[in-house]
């Protein structure tokens, strides 16, 4: 009988004039900093081929032009922002500070891009990775006493000013999910409705996989492989920040690229945030907001950013999420973590 359902299924096929879709086109690169892939299904291998050259073309692009610490746009921005008074802006940058300057405030300043001083300080801006030792607390006191803001960044046009020559921009914690995000609409303008662009754990997927959603493991912060998986399907971003990523040890101690903007120091008591959102780059931002914010403040920040599925793991293997991703999550590991439920009224 499966023979027989196997060839009438290939002369429907043959008498229709159909075919069998394409295989899925993956590829991969180095850009803006870390591994970027790229998934296409549906298309034929040649179109997807196109669509990848012209996405790592515009990965270029973003890269010069929103480094924090090499030459380039927003390094020109932000020597200027540190002079005072008004200069034209590059087009690219203004509608991401507009956006920054919203995310920050709907954070409550545990977002903070206009940190990029005590970044640098911390070693964070630079190709390699820090080794130690940490600042000292004067050094530290003297940059958050500047106290700069995304709200001191005025625009005005196309011009911008900065009435704090403390601000210093820093889009590391949002210009990976926005490159996702940006790739993502280049490859719907082309017609692609099936596809993935992972930028170092900033995923936004359209479509589906086949006939079935997409599955997107969740790193293990503490351990080998994936903690959990999440099945995607449609048109949305999944974004997990983790204390793994870039950091150092010192003298027994991890500090990590998170940084607390009240404190400035590196958050502690969370090992990695997933968060689940319609786009990558508001995704981004809220997962390093809610590793500052932590296991008592998170439910609250992500109702101020609009951020309805999120999942935390505390620095004791507890996972803390609420109901609209535990509905989501598949854990992978033998045993599972405690888990810990958690919804904010409203």
């Amino acid at each position: 009988m499966r023979s027989l359902a196997i060839l009438l299924g290939a002369c429907v096929a043959f008498v229709s004039g159909c075919s069998s879709p394409p295989p899925p086109f993956k590829h991969s690169t180095f850009a803006m900093g870390s591994t970027v892939e790229f998934t296409i299904e549906g298309i034929p291998e040649a179109d997807a081929r196109a669509a990848v050259d012209e996405a790592i073309e515009d990965l270029a692009y973003l890269d010069a032009a929103l480094h924090a610490w090499h030459p380039g746009t927003l390094g020109r921005i932000n020597s200027l922002l540190a002079l005072g008074g008004k200069f034209t802006s590059s087009p690219l940058v203004l509608p991401l500070i507009e956006q920054t300057t919203q995310l920050s405030e709907q954070s409550g300043g545990l977002f903070n891009p206009a940190l990029g001083e005590l970044f640098a300080l911390w070693g964070f801006e630079s190709d390699d990775p820090p080794m130690g030792p940490p600042p000292s607390d004067a050094d530290i006191a003297r940059v958050l006493a500047g106290k700069p803001q995304m709200s001191d960044v005025r625009i005005h046009g196309i011009e911008l000013e900065s009435v704090n020559p403390h601000v210093k921009l820093d889009f590391g914690a949002y210009g990976q999910g926005y490159a996702a995000d940006r790739i993502i609409e280049r490859f719907k303008q082309r017609g692609i409705k099936n596809a993935i662009v992972n930028v170092s754990g900033d995923v936004r997927i359209i479509g589906q996989h086949e006939d079935r959603p997409w599955r997107i493991g969740i790193r293990n912060p503490r351990g080998e492989g994936v903690i959990a998986s999440v099945l995607m399907r449609g048109d949305e971003s999944l974004v997990t920040s983790g204390d793994y990523e870039r950091y150092f040890l010192y003298q027994g101690k991890r500090y990590h690229h998170i940084l607390d903007p009240r404190t400035g120091y590196p958050s502690r008591g969370v090992t990695s945030v997933t968060v689940i959102h319609p786009t990558a780059a508001v995704a981004d931002a809220a997962a390093t907001a809610l590793m500052i914010a932590g296991v008592n403040d998170w439910q609250e920040v992500a109702r101020r950013m609009g951020v309805k599925s999120v999942m935390l793991v505390d620095d004791q293997g507890r996972v803390h999420m609420n109901s609209s991703m535990a509905a989501r999550v598949k854990f992978e590991i033998d045993p599972a973590p405690q888990v810990v439920i958690v919804d904010t009224p409203g």
